[in-house]
């Protein structure tokens, strides 16, 4: 990025800066990692996917200052990084596993709110699992639409159908309406 609309921390990554490094994982460390965490199932590789896209990032500034969207440049990086990880591990599509459940949990639920809490993350496990990135993307990272479809490399139209897709799904699964959850759209 260059003229007057640059974003300083990019600028300050390109040129190595420390403290702009400091921000960087302050602002997006935790955003990721939950956002590994439900893709990968495993809190360990959750770690190694976040810290290889760190290193990444370390190793490649020089590029940062031409990134025109950090978070999807980010996300983008991370669904890589997800994705080779499951790969070198012999690992199919991932799924979220109990730890992973517990991480994702609200920090503040009752009794009551248990039973309603492993019903919604069984009936997210059972989503297509383009789906299941979508909402981590859209939920877990807070991207939007556009960043998403930048991210999984499809049109914007295409990211949003399937997040509402996935919301149908759960809600009719919630509900216990009749539903296909192993339809991909």
């Amino acid at each position: 990025m260059n003229g007057s609309g640059a974003d300083p921390l990019l600028e300050g990554l390109a040129a190595g800066n420390e403290r702009s490094f400091e921000i960087l994982y302050d602002r997006f460390s935790v955003r990721m990692f939950r956002a590994a965490l439900r893709m990968l199932g495993s809190r360990e590789d959750a770690e190694d996917a976040v810290q290889d896209v760190f290193l990444s990032a370390v190793r490649s500034r020089e590029r940062l200052g031409d990134v025109r969207d950090l978070t999807a440049y980010l996300f983008a990086a991370l669904h890589r990084a997800a994705g080779k990880l499951a790969l070198r591990r012999g690992k199919a599509v991932p799924v979220c596993t109990e730890a992973a459940e517990q991480a994702v949990a609200p920090a503040a639920q009752s009794e009551s709110d248990d039973f309603d809490w492993l019903r919604v993350q069984e009936a997210i496990q059972r989503l297509p699992y383009e789906q299941r990135e979508v909402m981590t993307l859209k939920i877990d990272g807070e991207l939007t639409f556009a960043q998403i479809a930048q991210v999984m490399g499809v049109g914007i139209s295409t990211a949003s159908s399937r997040y509402h897709y996935a919301l149908q799904k759960l809600r009719n699964s919630l509900l216990g309406a009749p539903t296909s959850l192993g339809e991909s759209r």
